[in-house]
């Protein structure tokens, strides 16, 4: 069994235990050096438009979409406004639509709740709580049978704060106390809750405003909190940002930001789910600019900017606009924020460009690809045609597996080197891919940086192709095993390649 020669006991508390987990290059968690090589962000691709809402009983959505999958059921929730008189927070209503394979929609007719004089809707919940219900199943053992779906919901300036409810099948809600849950915040946003297996704990992720912090600029924000029993909360502390909330670091002397973080998105990622990821909607107003005069739909923008000026509602609504941002998180405290968007308005077409477009709905599915034969890939719903005379859409948008960022080399080609990490398993697979003329190679080194003997780069065998699950080998063979359990570095050799994920494992 290899042994590498270092002072094992001074440089235990150095070398990372990765076990089996897969690893996604989403942040510089596990990176010690690059050389040629860089981090890069993917940004999905559009597909079709997955539901307009046309309803009578969907005006003005979908708001804060939530998807969710159970088993084989994929599930939507989203809020809308029926027609009708009153006011609008008591007649927001949640709707819901189902799939099976996450990519074609329907309204389940539930006849729960009338509109229009009819109960033959999608309607789940109804009132002022409606403004932003995020369910989620819940997967803690300890779990009741009743409460098998919560959800959270509420604004501070309507419902006195967030309110938790429960169903035992995802469309029959009820309160599930008698008062907010124990939070401080505005909570006008979409607010996240969900059980993380890793901790045994509920983490809590929601919305309020930040002043006067020397650290970051002033603006919405993210507060968390965890919790045992979904009763009692831990402290709730403000999430910290590497190297700051817009990706860029923060100069104490300009504490007012032109980016503010209006939703969070964050989730653990199912393939890794020591990992959270984000996608907060970044909010922006920089005022009626030459720009804005620029962009589409100008008479309707300026409708919406007059509109604040003389009917009391803010300017904001014709000049501010919103993209989505990625971060990512092995603690649920800090985040690496990548400064670029992951999902940006794109280019420039009717109904674009408005504040509230661009929503990323809280989850992913994992749905077929449309190219025969090729593997699975992740789907994501994004609002469109906010602001509009027009019904507002969600748009699918597809990821690859693991696919949100990765080490990037040119033809030239680079290497990138992990800190000391430990391992399991017996052979290591990669998600990546390069061009026909492209290549990856992977050398195991021991924890002072060198070679192990059998494992350097001239061993291993050329990696090319575009692969989620590639086995990487050497003249040897592809087991490892017998460096499994001791510290070792990984060193990759990347030519116009991408790595995106890579994992040990134990072949079945």
């Amino acid at each position: 069994m290899f042994w590498p020669n270092l002072g094992w006991a001074d440089e235990k508390a150095n070398v990372i235990d990765i076990g089996s987990r897969r690893e996604l290059f989403v942040d510089q968690h596990l990176i010690e050096r690059l050389d040629g090589v860089r981090l890069v962000l993917h940004r999905p691709q559009a597909q079709e438009v997955t539901l307009s809402l046309d309803k009578p009983w969907e005006k003005l959505g979908p708001g804060y979409v939530a998807v969710l999958q159970d088993g084989d059921r994929y599930r939507m929730y989203y809020r809308a406004l029926p027609d009708g008189e009153g006011k609008d927070e008591q007649r927001q209503v949640t709707c819901v639509v189902e799939s099976q394979d996450g990519i074609h929609w329907t309204r389940p007719k539930l006849g729960l709740y009338e509109s229009g004089g009819s109960k033959d809707n999608n309607i789940c919940w109804r009132g002022a709580i409606s403004h932003n219900v995020t369910p989620f199943v819940d997967t803690n053992p300890d779990c009741p049978a009743d409460q098998k779906y919560k959800a959270v919901g509420g604004v501070k300036w309507t419902t006195g704060g967030l309110w938790a409810l429960a169903s035992p099948d995802g469309l029959h809600w009820r309160k599930l106390f008698d008062k907010p849950l124990p939070l401080t915040g505005n909570f006008d946003s979409q607010n996240v809750v969900f059980w993380d297996s890793k901790i045994g704990q509920y983490r809590g992720f929601w919305r309020d405003h930040r002043h006067n912090d020397p650290k970051i600029p002033d603006g919405r924000d993210v507060k968390m909190s965890t919790s045992k029993n979904f009763v009692d909360w831990s402290e709730q502390v403000w999430l910290d940002y590497e190297p700051g909330r817009d990706g860029t670091a923060h100069r104490p002397e300009d504490n007012q930001s032109a980016s503010q973080f209006y939703t969070n998105g964050v989730q653990p990622y199912y393939r890794a789910p020591h990992i959270l990821l984000g996608f907060p909607l970044r909010y922006i107003d920089r005022g009626w600019t030459a720009s804005t005069d620029s962009l589409p739909d100008r008479r309707r923008r300026r409708e919406l900017a007059d509109e604040g000026i003389g009917g009391g509602r803010p300017t904001r609504l014709g000049t501010a606009i919103t993209d989505t941002l990625f971060m990512a998180s092995r603690d649920g405290r800090q985040f690496h924020v990548w400064p670029e968007a992951i999902i940006p308005p794109g280019i420039q077409r009717s109904g674009s460009w408005f504040y509230g477009s661009g929503f990323k709905a809280i989850g992913m599915v994992e749905t077929p690809s449309k190219l025969d034969s090729a593997v699975r890939e992740l789907s994501v719903f994004v609002s469109e045609n906010a602001r509009q005379n027009t019904p507002q859409r969600l748009r699918r948008h597809t990821f690859r597996l693991d696919g949100f960022a990765s080490l990037n080399a040119s033809l030239t080609g680079g290497t990138a080197v992990t800190k000391p990490l430990v391992f399991q398993g017996d052979r290591l697979e990669i998600n990546f891919s390069t061009s026909a003329g492209g290549s990856l190679r992977v050398e195991i080194q021991d924890a002072d940086g060198k070679a192990v003997p059998g494992f350097a780069m001239d061993d291993c065998n050329l990696q090319y192709g575009d692969q989620i699950d590639r086995v990487v080998s050497w003249k040897s063979g592809a087991d490892v095993s017998q460096l499994a359990g001791e510290p070792v570095r990984v060193r990759f050799e990347l030519k116009d390649a991408d790595l995106y994920s890579f994992h040990f494992t134990a072949k079945e």
